[in-house]
């Protein structure tokens, strides 16, 4: 997995809430258990104005407009600013593939679903949960300044809007870890391979007829 350290980038507005797995990447695209190939599909239903098949050239496709991922002073952007409770719905792991294949490396909203966020630490993503007031202010400063730059210090967990003052956010230890040196729960459990090949060795040693 892809540690995630320090991020300097744009960050793009989605001011919208209850952003359901569906609309992050809607279900007829989910067709294959790899983590790549699913980020020219997401927020498909909102990106693009014709209906989209698996499978289709997306770079031939009618795009939005208005839809903020397609608005040039966000080209490029890796952070995803959203509203309370982003990520519910339906518990497809597809939802964190599609926004990382997308690009978007940190997410910050007041809330996240619960299986999404746990499906984002897995994946290398980073979801910044701040309190509503301070997510509304950072709404703003993107609306004065689009293509505003966040950087994002995991190391010492703070979020610094370009030209503002940092904001410090809290995450549990150990999925802070897990980020930092791009550990899944297999990478995790492979770091103690050592230990459970001397084990198996052991027990095979002892109670050899589990083993015939």
């Amino acid at each position: 997995m892809e540690a995630f350290n320090r991020l300097d980038a744009v960050v793009v507005p989605l001011d919208r809430a209850n952003v359901d797995t569906d609309a992050i990447i809607p279900k007829q695209f989910m067709k294959s258990i790899r983590r790549t190939g699913f980020g020219d599909n997401l927020f498909d239903e909102w990106r693009y104005l014709d209906r989209g098949e698996p499978g289709q050239d997306c770079s031939r496709r009618p795009r939005n407009p208005d839809f903020p991922l397609n608005q040039p002073a966000y080209e490029g952007a890796r952070i995803l600013l959203a509203r309370e409770n982003f990520g519910c719905g339906s518990s497809r792991e597809h939802a964190p593939w599609a926004l990382h294949g997308f690009g978007i490396r940190a997410l910050v909203a007041p809330s996240f679903a619960d299986i999404f966020y746990n499906n984002c630490f897995k994946n290398g993503l980073l979801p910044v949960a701040l309190d509503a007031v301070t997510v509304d202010r950072l709404f703003s400063l993107v609306a004065a300044r689009p293509g505003l730059r966040l950087a994002i210090d995991l190391p010492t967990q703070t979020l610094t809007p370009e030209g503002e003052a940092p904001i410090g956010f809290a995450i549990d230890a150990q999925r802070k870890h897990r980020l930092l040196h791009g550990l899944d729960p297999i990478g995790l459990t492979l770091q103690k391979a050592d230990a459970i090949r001397a084990y198996e060795a052991r027990r095979r040693a002892q109670e050899p007829w589990l083993f015939d």
